[in-house]
Order: structure tokens, then C-alpha cells, then sequence
């Protein structure tokens, strides 16, 4: 049975009830912002963003932190340098001494030693020699035996000898003096000293053992982001980023870019083609040409903290909010995955018409044998 609008005059206290003016005015409020909702989730454009933790690091490994060595065993006889200072190229740092002060003098003597005892050898060999070719010319005229021949020929080989381990001894001499002589450890570029982990007069230094952090000045900084392996395949040299510096005041809107304020551009500059211990893959970012340059030292100096977010596609807000809910990765970008299965099946076209012109040569062939 149809409505109808005068039926409910027979119905007194229905016909009585009215809503209030402020819940009808709620009632339409709400069917405007769900109205409004649903357009900004189909409509409003989100930029979908791998988000990474990472550092500012040096671009040459040469910039980076280095360990400055003790050169030779010994002590540390002398410092030329406290923490934080300034050095230049070739500057000293340290004197390392051995236990034996007298150590390279007589280094030199046990040289000097096995230079008088080559050259002995050596005029002892020569009047060897001397003595084989009389030798020779008496067994050829036979008036010498073959024994006395030989036997002059065993001194001269035995003399060689000789030298040659003199020789050998002497290089070994040399090596000694050469690292004796390298007692200063000296700075090998121009930077700053980090940290002094030596010790005094008392303190024992082995070959190889860490005296000091050095850094250098003015490195070319780029900055390290570890980022998800669900992202990396959209991740490519080129890619935006958009990076927040540890202690520089920033508000960042990943899905708008425009709106973050503080924030520093970069891009992409490689991905490692494997995972970190952390499980995570390395990207390392650069200054973009053109932006704003990042913050110099000593405002983020090299260790900072950097937080990253890596643009991707643009996608909608409703779409990128339901890839959120669901835990799906990132939009993969429109066109890509046919273009690489073009590409692919462009590689195996080649093949496929090889046996396909194969296969109607063979027809053809056979047609012809008929």
C-alpha cells in the first residue's frame, strides 16, 4: 500500500515528534564530511614515499675517519699534537723510540760490517776464477789432474755462495734501518685529530698498533639510507629524495611534498646489490643540483643523523591508504612491468623466429623434395 502524507494526521503523537534543529543540522554536517572524505580519497593526489634511517658520510673513503698506526715497535717517546687539533699534510704527530737507543747505530755498524765481508768474498771469488782458467789451461796441456780443476770450480760456486747470503743479509739490514729511520708518525692529509689513544713514556707500541683518529676537512658529503628490500626494485640512481638532518628543525608531509618545510632535496646516487648485516639495503644520496645546498659544518657535521624519504609515484590518497591497511608494497609504476615483458619477450623473438624460419624452410624444403 502506497504513502501517503495525510495518513499521518490519524497518528497524533507521531505527527507531534519533530527532530531538533540541531541534530538535523548534525545530520547533514556528517553527510557533507563523508561526502568530502570520499572525494578527497579518490581525488587528492598522495606521493607514495620509502621512508630510511641513515648518516652523513664522506663520498672518498680517503675523508673518512682513519686510524693513524705506530709505524715501528717501541714507546711513545713524544706527542706533537693534542685532540681537536689542526694538522697539515706531512705535520708530526708522534716520535716512537725503541727500548735500545743505540738501535739504529748499530744497525748501521752490522751493515757497514756486511759491506767489508761482500766485497772480501767478492776478491777472494775473483782470485777463485783466476785460478779455475790456469786450472783449465794445465788439464788441457796435461799437466793437472781433472780433480784439482774441479776443485777450483767447487771454491768459486762456494764463494758465490757466500756473497749472495751476504747479500741477502744485507737487504734484511737495510729493511731494519729503513723502518728505524720512520720514527715519526706524520700526518696524512690536512685535518683534525680526533682522539689520542696513546700513552706516555711508559706505554709499549706494537707495529700496526692505533695511536689516533684523524678526519680530514672539507669532505664531500653525501648521506647513507637504509631503506626496505620491498622498496629497493623501485629505488633507481635519479630518484628525489627528500632528507631531514638530525638537530635541524623540520616538518615533513610525505604524501605532499610542497607542504614540508626545513627539509633538504637530494637524489639517488647508487643502491648496494646487496643487503646490509641489518637486513636492510644501502642508498646512498647527493646534493641535488640546483636545490638548496645542505647545511655545512659545524651545523651537521659527519655522523649526523638523517632521516630520508625516497619519492616515488603519485597515487591517491584513497589508494595509498588502502595499500596501508593491507601492508602491501609500493605502487609498482604504470607501464613498467608490460615494458620489461616487451623487453624480455623481445629478447626471445630473435629465437622464436629462428625456429620459426626454421620450421618453414623446412616446409618449404620438403615441398621442393616432393
Amino acid at each position: 500500500m502506497p504513502f501517503r502524507a495525510d495518513h499521518i494526521t490519524h497518528f497524533k503523537t507521531l505527527a507531534s515528534l519533530r527532530p531538533p534543529r540541531p541534530a538535523r543540522m548534525f545530520g547533514w554536517m556528517l553527510l557533507a564530511a563523508m561526502a568530502a572524505s570520499i572525494a578527497f580519497l579518490l581525488f587528492v593526489p598522495w606521493v607514495q614515499t620509502s621512508t630510511g634511517m641513515g648518516q652523513v658520510i664522506a663520498l672518498d673513503p680517503r675523508d673518512r675517519v682513519q686510524n693513524i698506526t705506530a709505524l715501528v715497535p717501541g714507546r711513545v717517546e713524544q706527542w706533537y699534537v693534542t685532540d681537536g687539533e689542526m694538522v697539515k699534510k706531512g705535520d708530526p704527530i708522534a716520535r716512537i723510540a725503541d727500548n735500545d737507543p743505540d738501535l739504529l747505530s748499530r744497525l748501521r755498524a752490522e751493515r757497514a760490517q756486511a759491506d767489508a765481508e761482500i766485497a772480501a768474498t767478492q776478491q777472494a771469488m775473483a782470485v777463485a776464477q783466476r785460478d779455475v782458467g790456469r786450472m783449465q789451461q794445465l788439464y788441457a796441456e796435461g799437466l793437472s789432474p781433472r780433480r784439482d780443476l774441479e776443485l777450483a770450480q767447487i771454491k768459486v760456486a762456494d764463494y758465490g755462495a757466500k756473497v749472495a747470503k751476504s747479500l741477502a743479509d744485507r737487504n734484511r739490514l737495510d729493511i731494519n734501518i729503513n723502518r728505524q729511520s720512520v720514527q715519526i708518525v706524520r700526518a696524512p692529509r690536512t685535518g683534525r685529530v680526533l682522539r689520542i689513544l696513546g700513552g706516555d713514556n711508559a706505554t709499549m707500541v706494537k707495529e700496526g698498533d692505533i695511536i689516533a683518529t684523524f678526519a680530514p676537512e672539507q669532505a664531500v658529503r653525501v648521506v647513507e639510507l637504509y631503506v626496505d628490500g620491498r622498496d629497493v626494485p623501485l629505488i633507481y640512481p635519479g630518484r628525489p629524495v627528500r632528507l631531514e638532518f638530525e638537530g635541524w628543525p623540520a616538518i615533513q608531509f610525505s604524501g605532499w611534498p610542497s607542504v614540508a618545510v626545513g627539509m633538504f632535496d637530494g637524489q639517488v646516487r647508487a643502491i648496494d646489490l646487496s643487503a646490509s648485516p641489518n637486513g636492510l639495503f644501502r642508498v646512498l644520496v647527493e646534493q641535488k643540483a640546483g636545490a638548496r645546498p645542505w647545511p655545512q659544518e659545524p651545523f651537521v657535521r659527519l655522523g649526523a643523523k638523517v632521516r630520508g624519504w625516497v619519492m616515488m609515484d603519485t597515487v591517491s590518497t584513497g589508494y595509498e591508504l588502502w595499500r596501508l591497511l593491507n601492508d602491501f608494497p609500493l605502487q609498482y609504476p604504470a607501464g613498467a612491468l608490460d615494458q620489461q615483458t616487451g623487453q624480455s619477450m623481445s629478447t626471445r623473438a630473435p629465437t622464436g623466429a629462428s625456429y620459426g624460419q626454421a620450421a618453414g624452410g623446412g616446409g618449404k624444403d620438403g615441398g621442393n623434395g616432393k
